[in-house]
C-alpha cells in the first residue's frame, strides 16, 4: 500500500516528466515557442485588464508563464514554463516552474501566470534565486472561450501577479508551493 507521501513523490514525477517538456524542436524553436505564448497571454490579459498595458511597460520587466496542474483529492502538482523580459535590456531569460502541494482537490487545469516586476531588484531576485510561495483556492470550468473561471490578482512586495485559466475543470483548496529556476538548455 502506497503512503501518502509516496503517492505524492509519484504524481508530482509523472506530472514533472509529462509537463515540463517542451517537445521537440531546436533552441530557437523551443525560444520561439515560449515567445508566442507569452505574446498571446499577454494579448489576453490586456483586453480583460487595458491597465495592465501601461503598468507592464512602465516596470522593470515581466514574466509570463504557462501551466498545467493536476488536483486529485488531497495533493497537486503541476509544471510549466516561461520567460522573464528585462524592460532596460530587452533581454529575455527562459524559466522553469514546478509546483505541489496538499489540500482539497479534483481536476486538471491549464492556466498563465503574469508578474509585473516594480523593481530591478524584484526582478533579479526571481530570476537569479528563484521563487517560492503558496496558498491556493480557485474555481474553473473552462474550455476554450466557453465557461469560466476565478481569475487573481495579487501582490507580492515589488511584484504584481495576475493568473488566469486557459482550460480546465477544477475545484481547489490547496496549499502548495511553487518554485521557479532558469532553464540552463534554453538560455
Amino acid at each position: 500500500m502506497f503512503s501518502i507521501k509516496k503517492l505524492f513523490s509519484l504524481m508530482l514525477s509523472l506530472t514533472l516528466v509529462a509537463c515540463a517538456s517542451m517537445g521537440d524542436g531546436s533552441k530557437a524553436e523551443q525560444q520561439q515557442e515560449i515567445i508566442t505564448m507569452k505574446d498571446t497571454v499577454l494579448t489576453q490579459l490586456f483586453a480583460n485588464k487595458p491597465d495592465t498595458r501601461s503598468q507592464i511597460n512602465s516596470a522593470a520587466g515581466y514574466a509570463v508563464f504557462s501551466n498545467a496542474n493536476i488536483n486529485l483529492i488531497f495533493m497537486a502538482a503541476g509544471t510549466g514554463y516561461g520567460v522573464v523580459k528585462s524592460n532596460n535590456s530587452a533581454k529575455y531569460t527562459y524559466m522553469n516552474m514546478a509546483e505541489g502541494g496538499i489540500g482539497l482537490g479534483l481536476g486538471v487545469k491549464d492556466y498563465r501566470i503574469v508578474m509585473v516586476f516594480h523593481t530591478a531588484q524584484a526582478m533579479n531576485d526571481f530570476v537569479n534565486q528563484g521563487w517560492s510561495f503558496g496558498g491556493n483556492v480557485d474555481a474553473a470550468a473552462k474550455a476554450g472561450d466557453k465557461g469560466g473561471s476565478v481569475e487573481g490578482e495579487m501582490y507580492y512586495g515589488d511584484v504584481t501577479v495576475y493568473t488566469f485559466t486557459e482550460n480546465g475543470l477544477a475545484l481547489q483548496a490547496t496549499i502548495k508551493g511553487t518554485k521557479f529556476w532558469q532553464d540552463s538548455k534554453l538560455n
